[in-house]
């Protein structure tokens, strides 16, 4: 990856979202810090995405691909990227004008950081709801905070090009939960710089988001931590944190799938907890 010193690429992931993308596009176009370049990633679009981006947004970097998913469509554009920073934004998302511009003046002023995200204002059906506690943003070392669920959205981040040659990048084989993988992976290893400013609107409530398509999430949260847990990089401390968050969306996982009847499921999570159980119990002890 060719790193431009101090400049920032824009990487936009989209599938069907014509009608929303412009709308992601016009609010980079606006910031008040402009990026070197931006990069649209189209995954294996059926409507006039690419129609869209070569007639309105000519400046744009259009780069195609079947349709292989967001985090591949991510990757593509993250390998692809020639600034020193890399800020990703879904396409059904915006940015507020000064987004860019406050994200890096923090980073300036706090030059050990490369990882930086911030507050964001949600929509849901047309509506601006309130976030619950529990989705509360922090900085420094957040590796718990982001045990429960997703610490930090994709559309909030600029981060150093340097973080994914150290951690890897999004994870292709998860169909969803993949930013949750991401920064289990990246805040195990670096601390995060927070700007307390709602500089994102993100817009939810609609069909195409994977949360609405897909049951069943916390298997893939399962998945990221067993991973996390198995690199053998945790402290002791963040790997007891990510241990218990283990057992407790296994039996999640377990009280859904008893619900639903999906009795080979059951079976198979079952031997997880007791595996898992084991195996953690065996490093407590010094064991492992």
């Amino acid at each position: 990856m060719t790193a431009r010193a101090g400049e920032v690429s824009v990487v936009i992931p989209t599938f069907d979202r014509a009608s929303v993308l412009p709308r992601a596009l016009d609010s980079v176009m606006a910031q008040t810090h402009s990026p070197a370049e931006v990069i649209v990633v189209d995954d294996g679009s059926t409507d006039d995405t690419v129609e869209l981006v070569e007639g309105r947004f000519p400046g744009v970097r259009l780069l195609r691909q079947e349709n292989l998913g967001v985090s591949a469509a991510r990757n593509r554009g993250i390998g692809a990227c020639e600034g020193e920073w890399i800020a990703l934004l879904d396409s059904d998302d915006e940015w507020r004008p000064e987004k860019l511009q406050r994200q890096l003046a923090a980073l300036r002023d706090r030059p050990e950081l490369q990882i930086c995200h911030t507050d964001e204002i949600w929509i849901r059906k047309g509506r601006r709801v309130n976030q619950r506690r529990i989705h509360a943003k922090h900085g420094g070392w957040i590796f718990e905070h982001c045990l429960p669920l997703c610490a930090m959205s994709p559309s909030s981040i600029v981060i150093h090009h340097s973080v994914f040659e150290d951690v890897g990048l999004f994870d292709e084989d998860l169909p969803a939960c993949e930013d949750y993988d991401l920064w289990l992976r990246i805040c195990s290893r670096h601390p995060v710089l927070y700007v307390d400013e709602p500089l994102v609107v993100k817009y939810g409530g609609h069909q195409d988001q994977l949360s609405s398509r897909i049951w069943g999430l916390d298997r893939f949260r399962i998945r990221a931590l067993e991973k996390v847990l198995r690199e053998g990089s945790l402290s002791e401390a963040d790997r007891a944190s990510a241990g218990a968050t283990l057992l407790e969306k296994i039996e999640i996982y377990l009280t859904g799938a008893r619900k639903r009847g999906r009795a080979a499921e059951v079976e198979k999570y079952e031997a997880k907890r007791t595996q898992w159980s084991e195996e953690l119990a065996r490093w407590r002890r010094g064991v492992a």
